[in-house]
């Protein structure tokens, strides 16, 4: 069983997810409501092609273990083992008892960040709390730490920080363990750093019922905003940033100025939506396809120009190889 007590920021976000509607008051049984996830994600889930799943055979596998006078806890069970079998973070069956969720796209792989290292030997005392940032300069470098896309931006804000660094020999933004957001944020964030309007990327929407049914690519745009910044940039990346934080980083890759260091981006390339089943539990899965400049899915997560991973022996004498790396190279 895949499930287990979950503290993530889910919770906050569903609300603001797209509802898919259900037909109104299906019997609400053990059967029915598998039957319904299941129909629900087959016809509006956006990656079977891609990660070659076999939805059918996946029916084949649970829908013999579901009985009408199965407990709650049974079904919830046997509902996110099926779930978790589109590997996707960004799908979840949420109940009062429990959310299930595959947290693979992290889980494994080397964690590269330490927010008691960052606190302790580069922000120190000195550093700044703007809004979600914190921040300060770093031997001639400006340094953003920015933990959540959940947090809002006010432009104002960025272009302060954008005016301060003016004169550095570059500025540093720390995306890792950044579990995703508002994608609005990425765009007030991004923008700061083309002085044009520039295709990032695009998208493809989920059309019809059939696992392929999509509407054609529509370019992502993204705007110059603000005040300018025309200096070097580097963005630092692990596997725990993730949906927001991944277009995110996807997005700043298509800019000249811009290089990303550390790991791949944990991935989640499909905007998620919500829907409830009979018995009130909701559910939410991912309906569109975010796509570099190349056509390129990023739903497994964005390489980075320079990979490096944090070693143990520099961690132990207090200092991030990552960072590190970031600050010699904008030297």
């Amino acid at each position: 069983m895949k499930t287990a007590f979950w503290c993530f920021a889910l919770l906050v976000t569903l609300p603001a997810c797209e509802r898919l509607l259900i037909e109104p008051d299906p019997a609400s049984t053990p059967v029915t409501n598998f039957d319904l996830l299941w129909k629900t994600v087959d016809e509006k889930y956006s990656y079977f092609s891609y990660k070659n799943i076999d939805w059918n055979a996946t029916y084949a596998k649970y829908r013999p273990l579901v009985r009408n006078d199965m407990r709650s806890e049974e079904l919830f069970d046997i509902m996110a083992d099926m779930l978790y079998e589109l590997r996707d973070g960004h799908v979840n069956l949420i109940s009062s008892f429990d959310v299930s969720r595959n947290w693979e796209w992290y889980l494994g792989y080397p964690p590269n960040y330490n927010p008691v290292l960052i606190e302790r030997t580069y922000l120190n005392r000195a550093y700044e709390i703007a809004q979600p940032f914190r921040t300060r300069v770093i031997d001639s470098v400006g340094y953003i730490r920015y933990g959540s896309f959940q947090s809002g931006i006010a432009g104002s804000t960025v272009d302060r920080l954008v005016r301060n660094y003016a004169g550095l020999k570059g500025i540093i933004i720390d995306i890792r363990d950044n579990g995703g957001g508002s994608i609005a944020n990425v765009d007030v964030l991004a923008g700061r750093f083309t002085n044009a309007t520039v295709t990032v990327g695009y998208t493809r929407y989920k059309r019809g019922p059939g696992h392929d049914d999509f509407s054609q690519p529509y370019a992502r745009k993204l705007k110059a905003a603000g005040r300018h910044y025309p200096g070097r940039v580097v963005v630092l990346t692990n596997r725990s940033a993730f949906s927001a934080a991944n277009d995110f980083a996807s997005v700043m890759a298509e800019l000249p100025n811009v290089t990303l260091i550390g790991d791949q981006t944990g991935g989640g390339g499909g905007a998620p939506f919500s829907s409830e089943l009979p018995n009130g539990w909701r559910f939410r899965f991912s309906t569109n396809q975010l796509l570099n400049t190349r056509m390129e899915q990023i739903e497994d997560g964005v390489p980075p120009d320079i990979k490096v991973d944090m070693r143990k022996a520099d961690e132990d004498l207090g200092r991030d190889t990552i960072l590190e790396t970031a600050l010699a190279f904008l030297r």
